[in-house]
């Protein structure tokens, strides 16, 4: 885990616990339009490790990024925010 580059870290909500050890969590952004410039929200989803599965729907959480743990699992859930 590498905590000195803050990049790597971001904050999201859980949105699916179904699989073991899984949660995935979407984070959302918020952006300027480039042409009209209204402000217009952006998610994206990240599948992260839960090695204890403690995190449920609807947990604000931080997730870092790691090696990759599967084919689609290359972060990992740090705390509960």
């Amino acid at each position: 885990m590498n905590m000195d580059n803050p990049s790597n870290i971001l904050i999201g909500q859980v949105v699916s616990d179904n699989r073991d050890k899984t949660v995935t969590v979407r984070i959302d952004r918020k952006v300027k339009h480039p042409l009209y410039g209204k402000i217009i929200k952006r998610s994206r989803k990240f599948h992260a490790h839960d090695e204890l599965n403690q995190y449920k729907i609807g947990d604000l959480v931080e997730i870092c990024e790691t090696k990759p743990v599967s084919k689609t699992k290359s972060w990992k859930v740090i705390k509960a925010v």
